[in-house]
């Protein structure tokens, strides 16, 4: 069977020497320098002849994949109605990232950023008995999301393709098996997708849901923060890590908590010294972290409201705002400005303590404290008079807070949660794919119910599976380039071989020519650079390099000895290759 051969004479490509201008990562600088991408408005690109190529070859080893557990692909509308997304309040709870439209006659619609609802209501059309579950179901599908800050070419933008794959069964052990061979799929669709991964907890977010995990390219330019363990094999992206809490403690011998006057201790840092200076402690020395910082926040609720939020938490750590985020979703988070300040005259800026924080104090503002706030822990924390701090503020006995939530900042070196003997590690990933438990949310929403094997209506459960796949080219490419460019992993690459016809005699154009057919009739694809005239060898070199295809044979001055070259791209290998082998060799490389 005889493949295509592309000519770069023909190829609707531009390379380009220079880094486009708003190309922050390498994936974005080198798939837009290569040829395979183009910006067309903020977070959208058009998808040129190799790009397209690449992005087709990814689709296929997800389909494959799927297939394999014998999901089946259907194919939703972007433009979907409002009707469903109000009925589960998405419609509400997506906030502005969701763009939204009015048709002629006035009726709303969306352009759909995930599908749940209308997987949820095929399911319910076409079926009603047991007997038609369990059943998996997905589709490749462009989604549209109105990112505020798209930004890293195709690793964030406001366009993009994604599998959504769907499990629908009627018991919960039968949910634990679709998960599972989901799992187990997408284990085997990133290993062939060729870049190194981490499978950690994840949080569900706004999906709901319980059992969770992603799966995270690992990526120094990645936007995920998590967390491996030095001892054990837990790993959590940092929003779904919780905080092993210490035991409560007897605090009998503390003494009563008292105000002082702590003057020019505008940070933690000078508050700690002048603790030690001035009010030293029996036991040890004060440190940040016996401070208890109180954070103000504003939540912002879907439908427009907003509600003030006090957290407090150890003074030797932030408030990681995603991490907050990721226990809110969908409520998004915004500082207390001077203005919101403005409207609780009792908080006193800087000095701000459990004193006027609770729903059931002066402020109303309600108080979620960090887990490590326990029954006998002792604090040092604002006194809400300027320039006081109370020393010696036990939790349960002084104060206590309206709940807990998981927002401080995790660090390097904290206590792994699942073991005795561990400590994290942090590192950085993209993520490509994500796993979930819905439960019965969506179908209870939608009611979708079948009638089990006693007559009886039963509520279905399901799983939802997400991959991106137009992210998971940035993501390859990210882990697979050099200093000369872009390096594929085989299965992904535009072509199985670039030829290179380097020179100017006619003689090159021939054998190359011939080199390039008999491989396409091979079923080998090939590139060829055909380009005669002013193009010089270098400037052919150096584009073979930045397109990256795995196997690059040059047919240059060598041929006047009866020879070759063929170079592995990935490992810089070359090796002179007599021309009569030169097809078999090729060959050989691409189906060891």
């Amino acid at each position: 069977m005889s493949s295509q051969i592309l000519r770069m004479s023909q190829l609707f490509a531009r390379t380009l020497r220079e880094d486009p201008a708003d190309a922050e990562v390498p994936s974005h600088r080198l798939l837009v320098r290569a040829g395979y991408i183009r910006r067309s408005a903020p977070g959208g690109y058009t998808w040129l002849p190799l790009g397209l190529r690449v992005l087709n070859n990814v689709e296929r080893i997800i389909r494959e994949e799927m297939d394999s557990i014998g999901a089946q692909e259907v194919r939703f509308p972007a433009l979907l109605p409002r009707e469903p997304y109000e009925a589960t309040n998405r419609w509400t709870e997506y906030g502005d990232s969701l763009f939204r439209l009015t048709d002629r006659k006035g009726a709303d619609y969306l352009l759909g950023p995930t599908h749940e609802e209308m997987f949820t209501l095929v399911v319910k059309d076409l079926y009603s008995s047991y007997k038609d579950l369990p059943v998996m179901l997905y589709q490749i599908q462009t989604k549209y999301r109105d990112e505020a800050r798209p930004r890293a070419g195709l690793l964030r933008g406001r366009e993009f393709i994604m599998k959504d794959s769907y499990s629908f069964d009627t018991t919960d052990a039968g949910l634990d098996a679709s998960y599972a061979a989901h799992r187990a799929a997408y284990i085997r669709t990133f290993d062939r997708l060729g870049f190194d991964y981490a499978i950690v907890k994840a949080t569900s977010g706004a999906m709901g849901g319980s059992k969770s995990e992603e799966f995270l390219a690992r990526a120094d330019v990645g936007e995920d923060t998590y967390v491996r363990c030095t001892n054990c094999d837990y790993a959590a992206n940092v929003e779904a890590v919780q905080v092993r809490a210490p035991e409560a403690q007897d605090a009998a011998g503390v003494p009563a908590a008292h105000a002082e006057e702590t003057p020019d201790t505008p940070t933690i840092d000078s508050l700690v010294a002048h603790l030690n200076e001035k009010f030293p402690r029996d036991d040890r020395p004060w440190a940040a972290g016996d401070t208890l910082k109180n954070v103000l926040v504003v939540l912002k609720h879907p439908d427009g409201t907003r509600e003030p939020l006090a957290i407090g938490l150890p003074g030797d750590r932030e408030v990681d705002q995603k991490r907050l985020e990721g226990q809110l979703e969908p409520i998004e988070v915004e500082p207390m400005d001077e203005a919101e300040f403005a409207k609780h005259p009792e908080l006193v800026k800087g000095y701000i303590g459990p004193g006027v924080l609770g729903e059931e104090s002066s402020s109303k503002i309600r108080y979620l404290l960090d887990p490590r706030v326990v029954a006998g822990t002792r604090w040092v924390t604002g006194a809400n008079v300027a320039g006081q701090h109370v020393i010696d503020l036990v939790a349960g006995r002084d104060f206590d807070g309206d709940g807990t939530i998981e927002a401080a900042e995790v660090r390097g070196g904290d206590a792994c949660p699942a073991c005795a003997d561990g400590v994290l590690e942090t590192a950085r990933g993209i993520e490509m794919g994500h796993i979930f438990q819905l439960g019965r949310k969506y179908a209870e929403a939608l009611d979708l119910k079948v009638l089990d094997e006693n007559g009886k209506l039963v509520t279905v459960t399901m799983g939802s599976y997400g991959i991106g796949v137009s992210r998971a080219v940035a993501a390859i490419a990210e882990g697979n380039n050099d200093e000369l460019g872009l390096v594929w992993p085989r299965e992904i690459a535009p072509a199985d071989v670039h030829v290179v016809a380097a020179g100017k005699d006619p003689a090159l154009f021939e054998a190359a020519e011939r080199i390039a057919g008999e491989l396409a009739a091979a079923g080998a694809t090939v590139i060829y650079d055909d380009r005669a005239g002013k193009i010089s060898p270098g400037v052919k070199f150096k584009d073979a390099e930045l397109i990256g295809v795995p196997t690059i044979l040059v047919v240059g001055k060598g041929l006047a000895d009866g020879v070759v070259e063929v170079k592995d791209r990935r490992s810089g290998d070359r090796a002179d290759v007599p021309l009569d082998a030169a097809v078999s060799t090729v060959l050989a490389q691409i189906r060891p």
